[in-house]
């Protein structure tokens, strides 16, 4: 067990109370403005939903799952503060959750109609594919709730032709159906153009009374060929069961739709687990209360941590046995047990490491560091379980000593591993996220199973004021060449001008909103999560080997 040094005296002190009163502000602002992002079109759109006797998004979902369980929610801020020209789109229009259906996890994806009828926008597709990806990695059966007036025109050049837009979503349909992994649909609205094809290349296929289902609507069928025609007609429920044989089962109303499902759903024969999920024991709660972590940990990354006091507070009983301890100690690895399930942890170090003759500072990664985590990696994977990384990383060491050490060779060993890893892989951003670290603490380019953030979470290229003084250097050279010499109170305001507009991108929201990070979460519902995750990707038995091509000794 780890022993943690916090003592009731240190929980009462002013540096453990000034973060959690940061934390509780943070909270705070990220509550509302998810809240505000869980509104979808607002009142009004609800209200116009409700008159056509449907149910929206979430009030679907909600009927869907299992009684006395909880939706958890992904991708939820996709699309923040994006599409202003607009009149933006809250959640990327489409809701994205895992819930249990008849006591078994589902990827649910549910059209939000009262956001642009449904309409996709770039970011809606993203959010379907990343969403679907996440279905397909996992093994984890899938229902799409289909109520959307197809892509949004304005913007058709961005959600159209590339290899991650709207044709990824039918490719990834088709690829899951070969790999056996159930999909149900359910035409509960408008079902236009393009997306008509999502429910026809699911297992099943379930429409409402009042749905339509068409490649071109009334209007356009004028249009390009002149022809009149109603919309039940064309492309009514009633027809497509009983003239076209397009629907497999015709139902009045959500309400019967949503039973149907159900009923459907549970007829599906019991996957075979992950063999690490064989070896899953009875949960352990953690010794240590996980409420000091808002003490632990300042929101802002100001001040140091000991990260064995984090992992205390997340594992099983608070045990961990931690791999190499006085080797490389600017990244932590071990093994634990989380929700039962034995995994390996990969955490970055936020202590100043102090050695006879040198001292390491806290997030960045060493050689040693580096060197220890690569073969950490390649042990987890003979054992095959899966990777938990905890990232808060500066980035990796520089200077003249680091280069001589073969800083960049044995960070090339690193990503070599992670790249090459084969066990679940998941994520989770606790402070820094800066540069190679990034890539060498598996990032979203390192195919995580998934990837989730804390509100604390900073993401870029380099932290804000470093990324200020470059720029700002860039700028002055651009005023000299213009033969102008700004005062010291210009460069000040042109220094914070700078600084601002970097730091708006450094918000978790912006990455989220750009599905960077698959959610933000509070620490104090990690563990849950982590477990709900690790629970999901118990469902892909798969094993492949493990091959790291050219690797650097």
């Amino acid at each position: 067990m780890i022993q943690s040094h916090i003592s009731p005296k240190e929980r009462e002190s002013s540096a453990f109370k000034q973060n959690k009163d940061a934390w509780v502000r943070l909270i705070a602002d990220f509550r509302t403005s998810l809240e505000q992002v869980r509104q979808g079109g607002g009142p009004k759109a609800v209200e116009r939903q409700h008159a056509k006797g449907r149910l929206t998004a979430r009030e679907r979902i909600a009927r869907l799952i299992d009684p006395g369980t909880e939706p958890e929610e992904i991708l939820g801020y996709a699309g923040w503060q994006m599409y202003a020209d607009w009149g933006g789109a809250p959640g990327g229009g489409v809701v994205t959750a895992i819930g249990k259906i008849a006591g078994r996890d589902w990827m649910i994806i549910a059209n939000d109609a009262t956001v642009k009828a449904g309409a996709f926008f770039p970011i809606t597709a993203k959010k379907v594919i990343r969403a679907q990806t996440i279905a397909l990695e996992n093994r984890l059966p899938t229902v799409y709730l289909v109520d959307s007036a197809g892509v949004f025109l304005p913007l058709q050049d961005e959600v159209f032709p590339d290899q991650d837009d709207f044709g990824r979503i039918f490719y990834l349909n088709a690829r899951m159906s070969g790999l056996g992994i159930p999909q149900i649909s359910a035409i509960m609205g408008n079902c236009v153009a393009g997306g008509a094809y999502l429910p026809l290349m699911t297992d099943v296929l379930i429409m409402t009374e009042g749905s339509g289902l068409y490649l071109a609507g009334p209007a356009l069928v004028k249009a390009a060929i002149g022809q009149e025609v109603d919309s039940e007609a064309l492309g009514g429920a009633r027809m497509h069961a009983e003239v076209s044989g397009t629907v497999d089962f015709y139902e009045p109303d959500d309400e019967a739709a949503i039973a149907r499902i159900r009923a459907l759903a549970a007829l599906y024969a019991q996957p075979t687990l992950a063999p690490w999920a064989a070896e899953r024991k009875s949960e352990v709660e953690p010794f240590h209360p996980p409420e000091d972590l808002y003490g632990l940990v300042s929101p802002d990354g100001s001040k140091p941590y000991d990260v064995n006091e984090v992992i205390a507070r997340l594992v099983d009983g608070s045990e961990f046995h931690e791999y190499k301890a006085g080797y490389g100690q600017t990244l932590v690895c071990g093994y634990a047990r989380l929700g039962g399930f034995p995994v390996g942890i990969v955490a970055n170090q936020r202590l100043v490491i102090k050695k006879p003759g040198k001292i390491e500072v806290g997030g960045v990664i060493y050689a040693e560091a580096a060197d220890k985590a690569a073969r950490f990696i390649l042990e987890v994977n003979q054992r095959f379980i899966p990777l938990l990384f905890l990232m808060d990383v500066s980035g990796f060491m520089v200077g003249k000593e680091s280069e001589q050490q073969g800083i960049i060779r044995r960070g090339a060993k690193l990503v070599n591993a992670v790249s090459n890893s084969v066990v679940p892989k998941i994520t989770l951003i606790t402070g820094g996220s800066f540069g190679a670290g990034n890539y060498a603490m598996a990032g979203k380019a390192y195919a995580p199973r998934f990837i989730y953030a804390w509100p604390s979470a900073k993401y870029a290229v380099m932290s804000g004021n470093a990324a200020a003084k470059t720029l700002m250097e860039i700028e002055l050279a651009k005023l000299e060449r213009e033969g102008r010499k700004p005062t010291e109170e210009d460069l000040l305001e042109l220094y914070e001008h700078i600084k601002a507009r970097y730091e708006e991108t450094l918000d978790p929201r912006y990455a989220a909103a750009r599905l960077w990070v698959d959610e933000v979460i509070f620490p104090h519902e990690t563990r849950r999560r982590l477990v709900r995750s690790l629970e999901v990707c118990a469902l892909n038995p798969g094993r492949e080997a493990m091959q790291i091509g050219v690797f650097q000794v």
